[in-house]
């Protein structure tokens, strides 16, 4: 039997949201401030000391969701990188939490902005960079303009490092007919975050097992009930994945209340994965 490797696992720091308290709601749209909020309290703990956290727990990737940021300072960005050095920590994906390429008004300008982020990615150090798809219905008018904006954006993001990926999120990819005829048409140009936890059961279960095959980095958000975790399900989607062949990392997703403390539910999921892999008749290392 193989041992899994920690390399295979990452945390978002919106699993963190209640410990890091504030948010910066950084958009294209002008009538939007970034200036921090406190919408789930004040937070127990800064960004910065997060690498350092994760690594005393056997985990070295990250994933930084950008209202987390709060600076886009050259010498912010430059002591996060810092500091993820000092842990061994990876920055594996900048989540770009703004922006739709599929509206018919705001698209050109949204992706304009998203651009900007390339830069911020690429000198956090980040892998890779996950931009919103769009959140317009699935019409062929809209996922059309998706798709020219975002080969247009990953086509700016080669040379720099960074890769851009979208999540099967929001209204315009509601199954995998739509995740991917847009793969399709952007030509690996872009690449593919799979979400376990944003489509409904029990249809999401097939179609994580046809859009896996196509993943790079996956989100492994599980469910919670009043009894806790979700194990069916969690299981469930997890065997879609093994099914589909994916063998990349995974991203524990905590979104839950039922456990006060974030890192109780990050770590019982991880744990879940790992027991699964191990089981799994055919166990994947990173």
């Amino acid at each position: 039997m193989q041992v899994l490797q920690n390399g295979r696992f990452a945390v978002s720091t919106w699993s963190l949201h209640r410990l890091l308290g504030a948010v910066y709601a950084y958009s294209p749209d002008p009538d939007k401030s970034a200036a921090p909020k406190e919408p789930y309290g004040p937070g127990a703990a800064a960004l910065i000391d997060v690498p350092a956290a994760l690594a005393a727990r056997g985990i070295n990737r990250l994933e930084v969701c950008s209202f987390h940021l709060p600076s886009l300072d050259t010498a912010y960005i430059s002591k996060l990188r810092d500091a993820m050095a000092a842990s061994n920590v990876l920055f594996q994906t900048l989540l770009v939490e703004d922006g739709d390429p599929s509206h018919p008004e705001t698209a050109e300008r949204d992706v304009e902005w998203m651009a900007e982020w390339i830069g911020i990615a690429a000198t956090l150090g980040a892998q890779k960079m996950r931009v919103i798809a769009g959140k317009q219905k699935p019409t062929e008018e809209n996922l059309t303009r998706a798709a020219r904006h975002l080969r247009w954006l990953g086509e700016k993001a080669e040379g720099s490092g960074v890769r851009v990926v979208v999540e099967n999120w929001f209204d315009l990819l509601p199954s995998p007919v739509e995740m991917n005829w847009l793969l399709d048409r952007l030509d690996g140009k872009v690449g593919l975050n799979g979400d376990l936890g944003n489509w409904a059961a029990p249809a999401k279960y097939q179609g994580l097992a046809d859009i896996m095959r196509r993943a790079e980095i996956c989100h492994a958000k599980a469910d919670y009930g009043t009894a806790g975790l979700d194990a069916e399900d969690y299981r469930k989607c997890l065997e879609m994945c093994e099914k589909a062949g994916y063998a990349g990392p995974f991203t524990l997703i905590y979104d839950s209340p039922f456990f006060p403390d974030e890192w109780d539910g990050i770590l019982l999921q991880k744990q879940f994965i790992e027991d699964f892999l191990r089981e799994a008749p055919a166990v994947r290392t990173a």
